[in-house]
């Protein structure tokens, strides 16, 4: 059963008439009249929703339950993937996922977050939130990459890195900072995509690259709405709130120059046709892959730094 949002509840309503007067038009065809006039009404509504959301409700497509994962898109992106294991000093880290691939023509190396979809796996993946030992997973994998010269793709959907005490004690902000500085000076490509929510450090760990894009309905930010709502108002209820005073939307993010593109996705979310917005993203990586090829790395590392260089904007008084 798809699972609705509270503002889509007035689609699913008309959807849901429209549904039962098909299975009565074989015995009235003069039904026919009204399913066409439901149906635009139904396409109408569902334009008008969709065109005036607000930032509170995208953070709700964001976190969609049935919203595609990392490891929804590795087949429908990639071939032949071979997901490499472990960070040579404590353990492996389910949370971040990471391997071979191909894209296309282009051997690559992928890096994503995974939250996991059941109780499980949720609790297998850690709700998407890595231990110190998954960023040192991934900046291994990004110095193998440069090793053999493979493009580097990552794939952003985290609510932030793992807060907890053995993770702390384990070096959590140091893992973050050191794949900070991996990633400022690796001598290949590295383009990132943000396909869900992106939290503060946990995301930009394995976001720093040469291009930066962000489906449609995605949020990326240096604080979930609840966590700034609880520190401005001591109030989590006011998170609408924080999340338009945050920006935190794909548009804002572009019109900031945080990121370097929208990928479009379905009216609604990438969960009404994740194999559309998979061939959407592998169009615009592949294209971004092939353009950064070209750049010579001593080239590509100072346009990298350049670019966030750039990022933000401060006032001096005086």
């Amino acid at each position: 059963m798809k699972r609705l949002l509270d503002f889509e509840r007035p689609i699913y309503e008309v959807e849901k008439k429209i549904n039962e007067l098909k299975e009565r038009v074989k015995e009235s065809p003069e039904l026919e009249k009204e399913i066409r006039e439901l149906e635009e009404r139904a396409r109408r509504l569902k334009e008008k929703v969709y065109r005036n959301l607000t930032r509170w409700q995208i953070v709700q497509i964001a976190r969609h339950p049935d919203r595609p994962h990392f490891i929804d898109y590795i087949p429908l992106i990639f071939r032949d993937f071979i997901e490499l294991h472990g960070d040579r000093n404590f353990r492996d880290d389910p949370s971040i996922i990471g391997g071979l691939a191909t894209l296309e023509d282009h051997k690559v190396m992928i890096i994503g977050q995974e939250k996991g979809r059941d109780t499980k796996e949720k609790i297998y993946r850690n709700f998407g939130m890595p231990h110190p030992e998954g960023y040192r997973k991934a900046k291994r994998l990004m110095l193998l990459a440069e090793k053999f010269g493979l493009p580097v793709i990552t794939f952003v959907d985290t609510p932030g890195a793992y807060p907890g005490v053995g993770a702390e004690e384990r070096g959590q902000a140091f893992a973050i900072a050191e794949n900070l500085k991996v990633m400022l000076s690796l001598k290949t490509p590295l383009v990132t995509v943000v396909i869900g929510e992106g939290g503060s450090g946990g995301a930009l760990a394995i976001a720093l690259g040469d291009r930066v894009f962000a489906l449609k309905y995605t949020i990326y930010s240096v604080i979930s709405p609840e966590g700034c709502a609880s520190i401005l108002w001591r109030d989590g209820k006011q998170a609408p709130k924080a999340a338009e005073a945050l920006k935190l939307t794909a548009p804002d993010l572009h019109s900031f120059g945080i990121i370097d593109e929208i990928i479009e996705e379905p009216l609604g979310g990438a969960h009404n046709d994740p194999a559309w917005t998979a061939e959407k993203i592998k169009s615009r990586v592949t294209a971004a892959v092939e353009e950064l090829l070209t750049v010579p790395p001593d080239r590509l590392i100072q346009k990298r730094r350049e670019k966030y260089v750039k990022i933000g904007k401060y006032i001096e008084a005086g």
